[in-house]
């Protein structure tokens, strides 16, 4: 009888948590444990859950957006930073122009995935000439954008008063609000509300929308060619497929969604924020897919919606309780110690 309990234990609880991994596992304890805490100094728990589906909504395209870089052998894009540069073009352009709501969405995101898409071949074809060093590479790149728009911000021929500084006419403020009707155009979008607790409908269907998309893509004949070449190029080009032109469409991917997330992201936070403020947008979500139990060669749609959903919750819940357990003003010094804390952590694990 011992025998037979030992076995199922070793059959079925060690591989289910060998499937679930012990990261994660651990992780979602702590989420739980912080719900108890909350709950024991009576702080409103529906808004804090609310809170942090909003910041999944918000903040999960840019997670999703690693994914063709990793399937393509590209490994994690620490080049967000790029399309995240071109989705804000492709936003402030129709800004420019007084629209708002709907339209003022509509336009920004196909104008930046347009951009998206171009800056990606451009990525990608640099991507091609250092392979094995990708991760490298694409920090700097972004890096090297980020600082180079910042001339641009100044210098773009922008004219609309809303938009530039009121001292010299020139140059793009440092924090734009959305136009009219566009901010938390998504969020107010079927919102459906329980008391306090209320659901982000209309931004959480858009990124599960895109989540679909994607995985949808990868399995049509370019999908599986992107992750034929990047799990085996030796097979991939056996099998007559272009490794470099698989790469390529991977990095345009991935960059299109990065900008395709930025204006979704602009548009929930109610604000346009410029200069460096991209600069470090790369790593929380390299950290999300990570901790969702991503690697460098290989996630999923999976990954991106569980450790998207865990580290958001996280930073929703640790810093009001933190700053609730600890006398004093420490939410900003918590927000930096669990943020940068999670992604070392992540990124320690993706190493493996």
């Amino acid at each position: 009888m011992r025998e037979r309990v030992l076995a199922l234990y070793e059959k079925w609880f060690l591989g289910r948590v060998a499937e679930i991994g012990i990261p994660r596992l651990l992780i979602t304890a702590f989420v739980l444990t912080l719900l108890g805490v909350a709950y024991f100094y009576g702080m409103n728990l529906s808004f804090l859950l609310s809170d942090s589906l909003v910041r999944v909504g918000r903040n999960g395209i840019l997670v999703l957006a690693l994914l063709p870089a990793v399937q393509g052998g590209l490994g994690l894009n620490f080049g967000l930073p790029v399309g995240v540069a071109a989705g804000l073009v492709g936003l402030l352009i129709p800004m420019e122009f007084d629209l708002g709501g709907w339209k003022c969405f509509v336009v920004a995101t196909v104008l930046a995935a347009l951009f998206g898409w171009l800056a990606g071949l451009a990525y990608g074809w640099l991507l091609n000439r250092v392979k094995g060093q990708e991760m490298m590479v694409g920090t700097y790149v972004g890096f090297s954008v980020v600082s180079g728009m910042c001339i641009f911000w100044l210098l773009a021929p922008f004219h609309n008063r809303k938009l530039i500084w009121p001292i010299g006419g020139q140059g793009l403020r440092t924090t734009l609000p959305c136009t009219s009707g566009m901010s938390r155009f998504l969020d107010d979008a079927w919102r459906v509300k329980f008391g306090d607790f209320s659901i982000p409908t209309g931004l959480l269907l858009y990124f599960l929308v895109l989540c679909g998309l994607v995985a949808l893509f990868f399995r049509t004949r370019a999908g599986l060619a992107i992750r034929a070449a990047g799990e085996n190029p030796l097979y991939a080009k056996a099998c007559g497929i272009s490794e470099d032109r698989s790469r390529l469409l991977a990095a345009a991917l991935s960059t299109m969604l990065a900008a395709v997330g930025i204006v979704a992201f602009s548009s929930s936070y109610g604000f346009v924020q410029l200069y460096l403020a991209p600069l470090m947008v790369a790593f929380p979500a390299v950290a999300a897919l990570l901790i969702g139990g991503g690697s460098v060669n290989r996630a999923s749609v999976s990954h991106v919606l569980i450790g998207t959903l865990l580290f958001q919750t996280l930073l929703t819940i640790a810093l009001p309780v933190a700053n609730k357990v600890v006398s004093g003003d420490i939410s900003e010094v918590a927000r930096v110690v669990v943020a940068n804390g999670m992604i070392l952590y992540a990124l320690t694990r993706g190493s493996r």
